[in-house]
């Protein structure tokens, strides 16, 4: 069957590109480059990768218009809802993410001496210890923007999980899991806004509902939805 016969196929495919894209800064670069509560170490680290950090500010850039794409493929059937809460507004936080990272990397290469003006020498009225909190701060700034999008994350699968359960598209029990994955985001981002210390637990144990997404994508990329066809009479 022919991809572009098969538009679930399609969303399948954005949501592919978004999931492959996605764990680069949200999962592996903080777990190679960020020492818990080390704003010195954090720095150095930032400092001594900086391709790897700018490759991660690249796969939030790329995810934002990922977003705006996968959203775009099926707004026909979500409505303005679903544009606007699933693909305009996480995008928009994605790009802000950029500019946090972009401020880390700025402070944390003008205490490194590297060259090609990527640093700031007006930076260097701080110390080299509040130039390394600077750093810390951008980052905090990242973490807070992504625990902000988390709610967008969860209520876009609200609309998403409804579609997937009254359509024929999709087997129920996948539309069922995506309403279970959005409020296990919205839980996340409470958590984080309230009890920050117990989100890292909290993420651990909520990872079966978190797989909703992957269900779905891996769904659409291989077996896909087509619509019902309507029966014109007449």
């Amino acid at each position: 069957m022919s991809w572009t016969r098969n538009p679930g196929r399609v969303v399948g495919f954005w949501y592919l590109l978004l999931v492959l894209g996605g764990p680069l800064r949200l999962i592996y670069i903080p777990n190679k480059l960020f020492v818990h509560d080390n704003a010195a170490a954090t720095a150095s680290n930032i400092a001594a990768h900086e391709w790897l950090f700018r490759f991660g500010m690249l796969s939030d850039l790329f995810g934002a218009v990922v977003l705006i794409f996968l959203v775009k493929d099926v707004d026909q059937q979500l409505a303005v809802l679903l544009v606007i809460v699933g693909g305009v507004m996480p995008a928009l936080i994605n790009f802000v993410n950029v500019v946090s990272d972009a401020g880390a990397l700025i402070v944390a290469r003008s205490g490194s001496g590297s060259g090609g003006g990527g640093g700031a020498d007006f930076l260097s009225v701080f110390d080299k210890p509040q130039r390394d909190a600077l750093v810390l701060l951008f980052l905090r700034l990242h973490h807070a923007q992504i625990v902000a999008a988390e709610i967008l994350w969860g209520l876009w699968l609200f609309p998403m999980g409804a579609l997937a359960y009254k359509s024929r598209f999709l087997p129920r029990f996948i539309g069922v899991w995506l309403i279970i994955n959005g409020v296990a985001y919205i839980i996340l981002s409470l958590t984080g806004l309230f009890f920050p210390d117990y989100q890292d637990k909290v993420f651990a144990y909520s990872q079966p509902a978190l797989f909703g997404e992957l269900a779905v994508m891996l769904w659409l990329v291989f077996k896909g939805a087509n619509p019902p066809v309507v029966q014109q009479s007449g």
